[in-house]
C-alpha cells in the first residue's frame, strides 16, 4: 500500500469532486507467523506505517477515515485452513486496531471501530473463512460506515443514498 498510495490516489480523484479516502488495511500485518515467532508487521513498524499514510493522504484530502479490523473466527484462524504457519487471533487484532485507533486520535482523524461493532454482532455468521466478511458481512460494513458517515455529517443524506439504504437494509 505505501509504495503505490499516490499513483493509486492520483489515478481516482477528481478536481470536481470533494475527496474522502478511506483505509481499510492492515489486519494482516498482525498475523503471527509461527516460523518467525513474530507478527508479519510488529506494531512499532505498523504505528509508523499509519503516520505515514495519514501524511500521504494529507497531500490529497483533509477527510481521511480508517475502518477499524474485525474480529475473527479463532476456530478457523489458529491456524488459517491455508496455511498452518499462520494464525489470526482476536487478542492481536484488538491490539493492532487500538494502535490505528489510538493514531487517529493523536492526528484528529476519523476511525470507525469495526471490532467493536461486529463485537456486538453474531460476528462469526459474517465471516466467509474465519477471516475475510461473507456478503452480509459486507452489508453490515456498508451499513456502519454509511452510519458513520451521516451522523458525522461528513456526507449529506440525499436521495441516492437513501435508495442505497433501501437496496441494503
Amino acid at each position: 500500500m505505501l509504495g503505490r498510495f499516490d499513483f493509486e490516489v492520483k489515478q481516482r480523484i477528481s478536481e470536481d469532486e470533494e475527496t474522502i479516502i478511506f483505509f481499510a488495511i492492515g489486519i494482516n500485518d498482525s498475523q503471527f507467523i509461527q516460523s518467525k515467532n513474530d507478527f508479519r508487521t510488529s506494531p512499532e513498524k505498523f504505528k509508523d506505517n499509519i503516520h505515514y499514510l495519514i501524511k500521504l493522504s494529507s497531500k490529497f484530502t483533509s477527510k481521511v477515515i480508517f475502518i477499524g479490523f474485525t474480529p475473527v473466527d479463532e476456530s478457523q484462524t489458529t491456524p488459517v485452513l491455508w496455511n498452518a504457519n499462520y494464525s489470526y487471533k482476536n487478542e492481536y487484532i484488538s491490539k493492532y486496531n487500538e494502535i490505528i485507533k489510538s493514531t487517529c486520535q493523536e492526528n484528529n482523524i476519523h476511525f470507525i471501530n469495526m471490532y467493536e461493532e461486529f463485537k456486538k454482532l453474531d460476528h462469526k455468521s459474517l465471516l466467509e473463512d474465519g477471516v475475510h466478511p461473507n456478503s452480509a458481512g459486507h452489508k453490515k460494513i456498508f451499513g456502519i460506515v454509511r452510519d458513520f458517515l451521516l451522523k458525522k455529517e461528513i456526507v449529506e443524506k440525499n436521495e441516492r443514498l437513501q435508495n442505497v439504504n433501501n437496496k441494503v437494509d
